[in-house]
This record gives C-alpha cells, sequence and structure tokens, in this order.
C-alpha cells in the first residue's frame, strides 16, 4: 500500500518527530514531511497543520501527488465529560463542522459539511479498543456552552480538523483513518487543558507515542 500519515497539531507532530530520529526532514507547501519504513511499509508522513484550511489544503495535496492508498490523521480531541475518558481513543467514524453562522438564509450546514467514513475495509476485531463515534469540529477550541448543541447532534468530542479531513477525502473517494487521543476533558464549566497549555503538550506527546506505536496493527487490519 501507499500510506500517507497526516497530523495535524505542532504538538502532535513535536510529539511524533522525536520518535523517528535517523528521518530526513524536507518541506510541502504546508510544512515539514518525511519518508520512513515501518515493518517493511513506506509511509509518508505530513505535518498538514492545524485548523480546516491546512488541513483541508494538505488533503488534497496529498491526495494529488500521491495518490495514497490509505490516509491516516493521528492526533488528539477533547473529550465530553461523561461520554468518553481522558486517554481514550476515538475511531472516527462521523464528522460535522459547528462553526460556520449563517444569518441570511436557511442553508442546512450541518448536513453540508457533515461526513460518514466508510470503515468497512477496516477488519474486526480491532487491534486495540477504541470508542467508535462522533467529531465535531471547528477553528476554535470548544466554547463550553455549546457541548449540549454537539451532543444532540451526536458528537462525543472535538477538534480543530477531522471535519475538514473526512469532507476533502470523500470528496475524492479516498480511504481515510482517522484515531484521535482524549487529550483533555471539558465540560459546560470549562476544559481542564484551558490555560494550560503545558497540560495539553504533556498529554499529546505520551497519545502520540501510543498510536505511533499501535500503527503497525492497524494498518494490517486494512483490507486490501
Amino acid at each position: 500500500m501507499k500510506i500517507v500519515v497526516l497530523i495535524s497539531a505542532i504538538a502532535e507532530w513535536n510529539g511524533v518527530k522525536p520518535l523517528f530520529p535517523d528521518a530526513k526532514i524536507r518541506r510541502f507547501p504546508f510544512g515539514e514531511c518525511f519518508d520512513i519504513l515501518i515493518q517493511d511499509e513506506h509511509i509518508s508522513f505530513f505535518h498538514s497543520g492545524w485548523g480546516k484550511i491546512a488541513s483541508a489544503g494538505s488533503m488534497q495535496y496529498v491526495i494529488d501527488n500521491y495518490s495514497p492508498d490509505l490516509i491516516v490523521n493521528l492526533g488528539t480531541c477533547g473529550g465530553f465529560e461523561g461520554f468518553v475518558d481522558q486517554g481514550d481513543i476515538i475511531l472516527v467514524d462521523q464528522t460535522y463542522v459547528y462553526d460556520i453562522v449563517e444569518l441570511m438564509g436557511d442553508l442546512d450546514i450541518v448536513s453540508y459539511y457533515a461526513s460518514s467514513l466508510d470503515l468497512s475495509w477496516l477488519t474486526e476485531p480491532y487491534p486495540f479498543p477504541v470508542r467508535r463515534g462522533m467529531l465535531a469540529s471547528a477553528d476554535s477550541d470548544l466554547p463550553p456552552e455549546k457541548i449540549p448543541l454537539l451532543r444532540s447532534h451526536g458528537a462525543i468530542a472535538a477538534d480543530w480538523e477531522s471535519a475538514a479531513l473526512a469532507w476533502v477525502a470523500g470528496r475524492n473517494n479516498a480511504r481515510l483513518l482517522i484515531l484521535r487521543g482524549v487529550s483533555d476533558m471539558v465540560t459546560e464549566q470549562g476544559g481542564e487543558a484551558y490555560h494550560n497549555i503545558e497540560m495539553f503538550n504533556e498529554r499529546a506527546r505520551g497519545i502520540m507515542q501510543q498510536l505511533i506505536e499501535q500503527l503497525p496493527e492497524w494498518l494490517n487490519a486494512v483490507k486490501l
């Protein structure tokens, strides 16, 4: 398989690079990238960047230039207390965007930018315990007061990128696997990592190391 791994946030990328000290870093239009062999699989890693804009651009770039058989996004997310726990790994099967506000008409924005990921090509039982579920995405840390709205649509966690990655991949009929570790918990009263970037950075390093260690088994679960 031709495999591309997209890493979004700066803290996530900083957690990945030290795991491959011999990798030769190069540049692409959106940031750094490198190629590596993992169990005889040639894998290209890209720091696709944080937020929906960089994510959409990077996704289209790797599809156009690499024609991958599989795209994997590994990263973090904020979990909704009572629905997931810190440290859970979410296997994302649905996404939607929640920060587009339209006041002039009646556009169905939630449906337009919603995606359902086809994971029928992934062998069950999965190689590691996961929570399969929906992520909501916005170019913003999650405002606590929006949790009831996000829950009403079925989301169990939120991030900055998954919805954009899934939407562009879907438009290209590209096979996408999104695995996000819950780095911090958010309630209607606030988030434990808000104004505590050290906590997020530390937990992001641990999550990225775990996801990279588990990656070979996930690749083995892919039905060719």
